[in-house]
């Protein structure tokens, strides 16, 4: 008998790589709808969401945005939003 009783027994696990922990939030507009965008530490996307969605305000609470994208470190993360769309967004930097 294999000790399972008829049921299947569970299947090794995959040790594959984790997704990077998000560290940036940008709310910004997008074509006239608020995003909110999730970037790594590398400013590598990980998410994209509805800014007026519970979930975006739960990941802001008690945090202090900081203005605009305009940056260089944003240009490849960003390169989709307009200059405009760039300035007018909110940059919040999470803690670990």
């Amino acid at each position: 008998m294999d000790g399972g009783f008829g049921i299947e027994l569970p299947h090794e696990h995959a040790n594959a790589e984790l997704r990077k922990p998000a560290r940036y939030v940008v709310v910004i507009d997008a074509g006239g709808s608020g995003v909110a965008r999730l970037f790594s530490q590398a400013r590598e996307a990980l998410a994209e969401f509805d800014a007026g969605a519970e979930e975006s305000a739960a990941l802001t609470k008690g945090l202090r945005a900081a203005p605009g994208a305009e940056g260089p470190e944003w240009d490849q993360a960003l390169a989709g939003h307009s200059r405009e769309e760039r300035i007018k967004a909110e940059v919040y930097t999470l803690e670990h």
